[in-house]
């Protein structure tokens, strides 16, 4: 057997156990919306992959580490989407432009990532994910409170800090009316969220924005 052979062999092993693993983790996804992290179980994970119960421990030794790894995955990817959407806003832009992207951009993801909502919320995640979600949110909070104090530069630190909370907690008591629905009421409640954010800061950034 040739050198190049004996490399490849590694590497398609490692290639399909990364398809399992995949594999396997949208199945945890899928369940998860469907029971909840509580009541669902390896097996239920295992069938709706088509795989055994063996071959789900091959990789994965109970529900909580495939939680946490699809956690991390998740973790990391709105990570990337907020890093992107939190970013300084040009002055010329209408507020309702940048709230606007912003949510839809969040928004995005969790209509995509449905699971995201189902572990980070649930009544009995892991205390890895609840810990991880912790840091999130706070980074999140701080990401926000630099864009409004680029927007409000006079007012009190506290009074952004206050704000930022009020924005996301709106967020999220949005969003669980937004995945509660299909199709175009899911839109509609959207809109309502972008609304009540618009209403809500207009009179704190004033013509700050869309001025130019």
């Amino acid at each position: 057997m040739s050198d190049t052979s004996e490399k490849e062999q590694p590497r398609r092993r490692q290639a399909r156990g990364e398809r399992r693993i995949a594999q396997l983790l949208q199945a945890a996804a899928r369940v998860f919306c469907t029971t909840g992290y509580t009541a669902a179980s390896t097996n239920a994970i295992a069938r709706e992959a088509g795989v055994s119960p063996g071959t789900l421990y091959q990789f994965f030794p109970n529900k909580e580490a495939l939680a946490v790894e699809l956690g991390d995955r998740l973790m990391h990817q709105m990570q990337e989407t907020y890093g992107e959407v939190l970013t300084p806003v040009d002055p010329a832009t209408p507020l309702e432009e940048a709230i606007g992207t912003a949510v839809d951009r969040f928004m995005a993801f969790n209509t995509e990532h449905p699971v995201f909502f189902a572990l980070m919320h649930g009544p009995d995640v892991p205390g890895r994910i609840a810990e991880a979600h912790d840091q999130l949110h706070a980074t999140v909070i701080g990401r926000i409170e630099g864009l409004l104090g680029s927007l409000l530069p006079e007012a009190d630190p506290a009074d952004v800090t206050r704000t930022a909370h009020v924005c996301l907690g709106v967020y999220k008591a949005g969003l669980e009316l937004v995945l509660a629905h299909e199709g175009a009421e899911q839109a509609a409640y959207v809109q309502e969220i972008k609304d009540v954010l618009i209403r809500y800061l207009q009179p704190l950034v004033g013509d700050r924005l869309g001025g130019a």
